[in-house]
């Protein structure tokens, strides 16, 4: 994280000896252009290909995989009983 603000204000300070301005870059046509270009692409590419994908990880991986059997065990943690875990162990009856 440090790297990245240092490389920025590098990045600022470099532009600034070349007189460059990053304001009159935000502000012009070409960039608010190619900026909605690739900001609609990238929307475009996520509704066609990843929503599903992602929507199938949300829900049925994480949700119902992780997320639930999480909850569950906190709860029976919460009233004192076994977890999922330590009632599906193996006993060994040593008698």
């Amino acid at each position: 994280m440090i790297k990245l603000i240092i490389f920025t204000i590098a990045v600022i300070i470099i532009l600034s000896y070349f007189n460059i301005s990053l304001r009159a870059i935000i502000d012009g046509n070409a960039f608010q252009d190619n900026f909605s270009f690739v900001w609609n692409s990238v929307k475009s590419g996520w509704n066609k290909y990843l929503v599903g994908p992602a929507d199938y990880l949300w829900n049925d991986i994480f949700i119902d995989l992780i997320w639930d059997s999480f909850t569950d065990n906190l709860e029976k943690i919460k009233n004192g009983d076994d977890t999922t875990l330590t009632e599906s162990a193996p006993a060994a009856n040593f008698k």
